[in-house]
């Protein structure tokens, strides 16, 4: 995704910034300082306009926030919505979420970091919240379909290892940089083989 912010072209009368442009900029504020030790007098000197200027594209700082989390969720929620063949077991669908999530985060970067940090100070954070909570139980009852076929091991309460698999996929956005020399893909690969491989149902240990 690119830094550069998009200018609208052609629009007499109106801020040169269109509103992904102003977004993408918020979100690397908040990120930096905090959405709470954001104003909207900084994000008018990033911008280099008028704070009325940014109220020409959303109706404050509020909104700004809810878009950048809602993309991420969108995101998110869209894997688990991506259709696979009749066929495919849960485990292998459990770990194309896996890889696919570790995709996202590294497309989506910002917007991630972002949703991951929030507090539940305000609505538009505990709605967010509420999302990633119904994402959880989506994977939940999928780790538990793919014990239950014996694709992994069922020792592990489902819950928990949703969490840990997560855990893994979410520690990315400390380290992980999309225009660093990794490709994400080789990232998603290494992430899942280690994963899935402390996961795998190997049978009743020999006494």
């Amino acid at each position: 995704m690119s830094q550069t912010p998009t200018r609208e072209a052609g629009r007499r009368g109106r801020p040169g910034y269109d509103r992904a442009a102003v977004l993408e900029i918020a979100v690397a504020a908040f990120n930096e300082r905090g959405y709470d030790g954001t104003g909207m007098e900084e994000l008018a000197k990033r911008l280099g306009i008028t704070k009325s200027a940014i109220y020409h594209h959303v109706s404050g700082k509020e909104e700004l926030l809810e878009l950048a989390v809602n993309r991420a969720m969108d995101a998110l929620d869209a894997i688990l919505d991506e259709p696979l063949a009749d066929d495919v077991s849960a485990t292998a669908r459990l770990e194309h979420t896996v890889r696919r999530s570790a995709d996202v985060l590294a497309e989506e970067l910002p917007y991630v970091r972002l949703l991951l940090r929030l507090h539940g100070n305000s609505d538009v954070e505990r709605r967010a919240l509420e999302r990633r909570r119904a994402f959880d139980r989506r994977v939940t009852a999928l780790v538990a379909a793919a014990a239950d076929e014996g694709g992994i091991r069922s020792d592990i309460d489902p819950a928990l290892a949703s969490r840990l698999l997560f855990g893994a996929v979410n520690s990315l956005i400390e380290w992980y940089r999309p225009d660093g020399d990794l490709p994400i893909s080789t990232v998603a690969d290494a992430l899942t083989s280690i994963l899935f491989d402390g996961m795998r149902d190997t049978g009743p240990a020999e006494n």
